[in-house]
């Protein structure tokens, strides 16, 4: 019987197996930040077990308040700091050259098929892009994997999610996970590996996997998974051409973590998006979705582009597309937060800064701090935010504040009408 991707992961970093179901594995990459890692550091500490299991493959960087807003998010920055320090971690990204985590981190080729990636850090599914199994962790797991370099888990069933047809103009990656966690519903992947399948995956870039694999969480699942092909070898390339003889090489010894055709899978499903409409989220759950016919016209205070979702080049450039020219409405504030220093150095050398903000965008440095509400775009009680981020709970981006989630291109029409606006219009 064949195996998935996540199988076959799971079978060749099995480290032991303590308990029937619980799987140790053996870790390739533990990705660290201020807010959750300070916490496993003074724990740590605390034991008398300062120490780290392999500097090379711990990434540290300072991304979700950046620079520092106050005294507290100082003194977790300077923690992670000096602990990196302390334990010549090479990389690590502190202000000036940091950037999302989950942009910054596969941007920097650290990221390949077949590795195991923990992070405390629920987005950390978006790695499974590159064919890797990538789950976020809470603090004693992260105290672990920074220890001793292994994670225990129970090892995910998988669902297989076909997408068929063709991408209609003005619909993209983001509208398509939003409508698929609107069919699966928040808790309808939990505990499950979410496998990424179909002509429209095939057909997407690096960029546009991660947005797919970044929202598995929110439909409760551990991780997405997207199968390794050409495409992630040209992505990595830059940072493999060394390693290999050709691409084509890079691509036959990445495919042995492509899932077997006879795999079996807890449930399989198909979706047609060949008639999908650009899609929106309504009230306070991310699986609570409408198509923008559905929901065009409804206010917004605030528009906001970036986050570890959609705050890529790629993003940037669909988004500017429609603003080029324009200018956004004079009752809404725009603010856009590319995520990482290259992406803004390449957006500037493209001339997209300068589309921004000339259609009257503010344009902040790197960071998380608007999507979950700490900084750089937190909004007032009662006020509501178009969001290229993932996550609409109540007060996400601040108490009494309202999100709705949807794609760049969405976000860049609502901007210049001030309400929900279909961006096909635009096109």
């Amino acid at each position: 019987m064949g195996k998935t991707t996540a199988e076959k992961i799971f079978a060749s970093h099995l480290v032991d197996e303590p308990f029937s179901g619980t799987k140790v594995l053996r870790l390739d990459v533990v990705m660290c930040h201020e807010i959750t890692t300070p916490i496993a550091i003074a724990d740590l500490m605390a034991r008398g077990k300062d120490r780290v299991f392999d500097p090379t493959k711990i990434k540290a960087v300072i991304d979700h308040v950046t620079p520092s807003k106050d005294s507290k998010t100082a003194t977790q920055a300077k923690m992670l700091r000096d602990w990196a320090r302390r334990h010549a971690i090479q990389d690590f990204f502190d202000v000036g050259h940091n950037g999302v985590c989950h942009a910054l981190f596969p941007e920097k080729g650290y990221i390949r098929p077949g590795y195991t990636v923990i992070m405390g850090d629920s987005h950390t599914c978006t790695h499974g892009a590159f064919g890797a199994f990538a789950a976020g962790v809470g603090t004693t797991d992260l105290e672990v994997g920074i220890l001793k370099g292994v994670c225990a888990f129970r090892e995910p069933k998988s669902i297989r999610i076909n997408l068929n047809g063709t991408l209609p103009k003005g619909v993209y990656a983001k509208d398509v996970i939003l409508y698929v966690i609107g069919q699966l519903g928040v808790n309808g992947a939990t505990d499950r590996v979410m496998e990424f399948r179909g002509p429209v995956v095939d057909a997407m870039t690096m960029e546009s996997r991660m947005t797919l694999c970044n929202m598995a969480i929110e439909a409760g699942g551990t991780s997405g998974i997207c199968m390794p092909d050409m495409v992630t070898v040209e992505y990595l390339w830059p940072f493999i051409e060394n390693e290999y003889p050709s691409k084509e090489a890079a691509l036959a010894e990445f495919s042995i973590w492509r899932s077997d055709d006879d795999a079996v899978y807890e449930r399989v499903l198909d979706f047609d998006v060949s008639a999908l409409e650009p899609i929106v989220t309504f009230g306070y759950k991310p699986d609570q979705v409408k198509p923008i016919s559905e929901i065009a016209g409804s206010p917004v205070d605030q528009v906001y582009l970036g986050s570890c979702t959609n705050g890529r080049l790629e993003d940037l450039r669909i988004a500017a597309r429609i603003l080029k020219g324009k200018k956004i409405a004079p009752s809404v504030r725009g603010i856009l937060s590319p995520a990482t220093p290259k992406i803004y150095k390449d957006a500037m050398a493209e001339g997209l800064i300068d589309i921004f903000m000339e259609a009257g965008f503010c344009v902040t440095n790197p960071t998380c701090g608007a999507c979950l509400g700490m900084s750089n775009g937190v909004l007032a009680e009662g006020e509501v935010c178009a969001s290229t981020t993932n996550r609409n709970f109540m007060g996400r981006m601040g108490k009494g504040g309202m999100v709705h989630l949807m794609s760049p291109a969405t976000s860049a029409a609502t901007a210049i009408e001030g309400a929900i606006a279909d961006p096909r219009k635009y096109l």
